[in-house]
Formats: C-alpha cells, structure tokens, sequence
C-alpha cells in the first residue's frame, strides 16, 4: 500500500508539474508572439529541445540520474518523429482557420483511443468513454468558433493527428518496454527532437509568416521572454515524457485540454481576452468530463488493483501493479 501511495503522489506531483508549467509557458509565449512579434513558433520549439537537452546532460553530469542507453534506431525514430509531428500542428494552425485547428487537436484523443484499442489490445470501458466525449464537447464549445475547411490545411490535420498520437504512444511503450524513466527517454531522444527542428523550423517558419527569424530585431526585452520560455520549457519536456510515462497518452491528452481551459480563464484575467458566456459553458462541461473520467480512472484502478493482489501474491509479488490512472488495460490472453 505504501508503494500505491507513493506512485499515486509521485502522479499527482506530475501532473501539477505540466499544468503549471504548460500554462506558464503559453502565457510567456503569448506575450512574445503576440506583443512582440516573435512569430517563429517552430524554430522557438527546436530551441526548447536544445535547452531541454543541455539542461540534462548538465544533470547527467552532476549524477542526478544515470545514462541508460538502449536501441538506438528506436530513438532515433522516436526524435525524428516528435519533431515532426510538432511541425505538421504549427503547419495545419498555418494552413487552418484557428476553429478548425482546434478541431484537429480534439481529434487527438478518439484517435489514440482507436489506435490504442486496434494495434495494443487496450480496452475503454463504456464510462470513460462516455467521460471523454463530455470533456471533447465542452472544448468544442469553449474553443471552436469558425470552421473552414481546405484540402491541403485537412490533409497537414490529418498527418498531425496521426504522427501526434504515434509519438505519444511510443512514448510511453518505450518507457515500459525498455525500462528507462522519462528522463533517460528525454535526454536520448531531444538531441534527434532539436535537430529536426533546427533544420526545418527556419524554412517552415519562413513558409508561415513570411518572415526570417536570422532577421528578426532581437531587442533586450524579446531575448528576456525567448530565455524564459528555454526554461520554462525544460519542465514542460520533462513534465510530458514523465506524465505519459507514469499515466497514458489519453490522460494526458485530457490533461492538455484542462490546460486549454485554464489558459482562457488565465487570458482573460491576465492579458483581458475577450471571453463569453460559451468559453463558460464550455470550460464548466469540459471540467465536468475531466472530473467524471478521473472518477472513472480511480475506481477502475482501484478495482483492477484488488483483482490481481491474489495473483500477485501467487507469483510472490514479481511485478507491481498496474498504473493507477491507466486509462486503457491490456485485454488478457
């Protein structure tokens, strides 16, 4: 019961880190888009990674965790993949209306929930389900506004999606298969991350804005809020790999929209946003799906638990329990 406890806090602590952190750096990276102009997302992004990677191999060094390499074509593809997919979300907000896009990014989670079922035998029972399609519908209403549609903008939607949900996923399949924590994963992986950005960010923020960001006026208050968001930055790489890893994709998908929704009410307290009656509605039936899907989590985990202590105690305790806030289970064989 002690080591529940400690999983469930060390969880708890987790998900605290990304949600401040996330929005944290999206208020940071709104002021720097928005007031001052800075509209190289991608090429920002790679320079995260490069921190990101930096930051490690200092900690590294330091003997704050240990290097535990292992398959080296798996992170490779794992890298090139995550940069990738970050690439193809700036392109489809580039390509899409800001309704649509937003509508790319709900789609995420009945995506990964169709893959997970299809190609890992997970299974969703009906009342998550049923919870992650009243936060989806609280988003939509809170988000969504204008919706135009283009061939190449759902085509640029489509690959996002897709490659968002793969990478998300071997992000926590390579975590348990190959027994490395969130950290080892990162520091391995955000090298190949940053690279790919750092070749094509320029070109694709360049496509974008029709902008140079080697041409960019970098005033002293510019390079402040670029340095704050490569630190910020650092948490929220490490708070995802480590929130994956101990949950799952889809929780923490749900968690990135409780994000959204405390990114609106912070834009309106903060930056005064303007915001309507619908953003309320939206926020309140989306936290109500979030609060209904943790339920179900904990009550799914808690019965899952007290089924395999007779078998665990069978097999004389040679594995730990299932993750408690796992939202899919492996269908037994």
């Amino acid at each position: 019961m002690s080591e529940s406890r400690g999983f469930q806090l060390g969880t708890a602590g987790a998900l605290s880190l990304s949600v401040v952190s996330s929005v944290s750096i999206v208020i940071c990276n709104k002021a720097l888009i928005s007031t001052l102009g800075f509209n190289f997302a991608t090429t920002l992004t790679s320079w995260h990674l490069l921190v990101t990677f930096c930051s490690l191999h200092v900690a590294l060094k330091m003997k704050f965790f240990e290097h535990k390499p292992f398959e080296r074509r798996a992170v490779l593809g794992f890298g090139i993949l995550n940069g990738i997919s970050i690439g193809l979300l700036n392109l489809s907000l580039g390509f899409n209306s800001v309704g649509f896009y937003q509508m790319t990014k709900l789609a995420i989670i009945p995506c990964t929930v169709f893959l997970e079922t299809a190609f890992l035998n997970k299974k969703f029972s009906r009342s998550i389900q049923g919870s992650l399609g009243v936060l989806l519908l609280g988003v939509g209403i809170a988000t969504v506004t204008d919706l135009q549609l283009n061939a190449l903008g759902s085509f640029l939607s489509f690959l996002a999606v897709i490659t968002t949900c793969v990478a998300q996923i071997m992000t926590n399949t390579i975590q348990k298969r190959y027994k490395v924590s969130s950290t080892q994963l990162l520091y391995q992986s955000s090298p190949y991350q940053a690279a790919t950005l750092l070749i094509s960010g320029p070109f694709l923020d360049k496509l974008l804005t029709n902008q140079n960001v080697f041409a960019f006026k970098y005033t002293q208050q510019v390079l402040v809020f670029i340095i704050l968001s490569c630190l910020i930055s650092v948490s929220v790489n490490f708070s995802t790999f480590l929130v994956i890893g101990k949950t799952s994709p889809v929780t923490y998908q749900v968690l990135g929209h409780l994000k959204t929704c405390l990114v609106l009410a912070f834009g309106y307290m903060l930056l005064h946003d303007p915001f309507s009656w619908r953003n309320i509605l939206g926020i309140l039936i989306a936290l109500m799906g979030m609060i209904l899907y943790s339920y179900y989590c904990t009550r799914e985990g808690q019965k899952k638990i007290v089924d395999m202590t007779p078998l665990s105690q069978m097999k004389g305790n040679e594995s730990d329990p299932l993750i408690k806030l796992e939202s899919g289970t492996k269908v037994s064989t």
